[in-house]
């Protein structure tokens, strides 16, 4: 059995990450032929989310709640996730390699007493379960064997693309209500904040993203690349030298402590393409990179690259947009 942990957006939708993190379960579920995906679900389970876990192949939804993990804790949710997984019987516990996943699962693994194994890629065969995962921010590859029951890792960003099943689950809803000790409720979110609408950066589901970096020389530095945003209808995204230095918001951060983005294209300015940005960008489909270092790994690993100022290049290709425009 493989017991997946589906985490939910505000408005009570599956979030992209945990559908990738089913599509991923389906693959290991086939190669061992077949067996059922459970999914594990902190709060109230929605008409809309159960056909949507239904649609992906789920075969039963434990529902867990209950006040003990109404809120946010690190350690009390992952002794409730153990709890699942004595009733599920499941072999493999998983999750999506998002910060709340990583969290969940190194809490699980360290209570199972077993290894986990984070950002996993793809596996290769069950006998022994070898998977193949992201180490130093995606710079490397590294293949590891999790030879411990229950198997625990979480599924990269990205690493395979969400895709409902051919045959949908029933998803039964099962409700789970579990004890957790006090000791384990000590650390927990005490209250959540949506950004506003016009704060969003729309990073995680932009098809197009500008990137800015250290090129853009200040914070009054942004204005073309604003306008470059603006024409593609794309989201801006920055690197870590950016938000650090307090000239754009950190929502904005694009890298390993910020937003994975998976664009068809991501137009890096100004960027050098440190390990830590290359790993939360290495996905997008197309890169077309300005820089004015030939050199620099951003421009390296590009698909296309402008070698040039960017306060030069960008009001050029501003322009030539508007023109082709009328």
């Amino acid at each position: 059995m493989i017991l997946t942990v589906v985490e939910k957006e505000l408005d009570g939708s599956a979030a992209e990450t945990s559908l990738e993190g089913l599509t991923f379960a389906r693959k290991l579920s086939a190669e061992g032929g077949g067996v059922p995906v459970d999914a594990v679900v902190f709060g109230e389970v929605g008409d809309d989310l159960r056909k949507d876990l239904a649609a992906y192949g789920v075969r039963t939804v434990y529902q867990v709640g209950g006040e003990a993990v109404a809120a946010y804790s690190g350690a009390g949710w992952a002794s409730a996730i153990l709890t699942v997984r004595q009733a599920a019987k499941s072999v493999v516990v998983m999750a999506p390699g998002s910060d709340r996943g990583m969290e969940l699962m190194a809490h699980v693994a360290a209570r199972a007493g077993v290894a986990m194994a984070a950002n996993v890629l793809s596996f290769d065969g069950l006998s022994p379960f070898q998977v193949t995962r992201q180490v130093v921010g995606g710079a490397a590859l590294e293949e590891m064997v999790l030879d411990q029951r229950p198997a625990v890792f979480t599924v990269a960003g990205h690493a395979v693309e969400a895709a409902p099943a051919e045959s949908p689950g029933a998803a039964d809803v099962v409700e789970h209500t579990p004890e957790v000790a006090a000791e384990d409720l000590v650390a927990r979110v005490q209250s959540v904040e949506k950004l506003e609408a016009e704060e969003g950066s729309g990073l995680k589901s932009a098809r197009v993203v500008v990137g800015a970096g250290r090129g853009a020389g200040g914070p009054d530095g942004f204005g073309d690349l604003e306008e470059l945003t603006s024409l593609l209808g794309a989201a801006l995204g920055v690197s870590r030298v950016v938000t650090a230095a307090g000239w754009r918001p950190h929502h904005e951060q694009v890298g390993q402590t910020g937003t994975r983005i998976s664009p068809d294209l991501y137009i890096p300015c100004g960027i050098s393409g440190a390990i830590q940005h290359w790993a939360g960008c290495s996905s997008a489909k197309t890169i077309l990179a300005i820089n004015t270092d030939a050199e620099s790994p951003m421009v390296t690993r590009a698909t296309y690259a402008v070698i040039g100022d960017l306060h030069e290049v960008v009001p050029a290709i501003n322009e030539e947009i508007k023109r082709r425009r009328g």
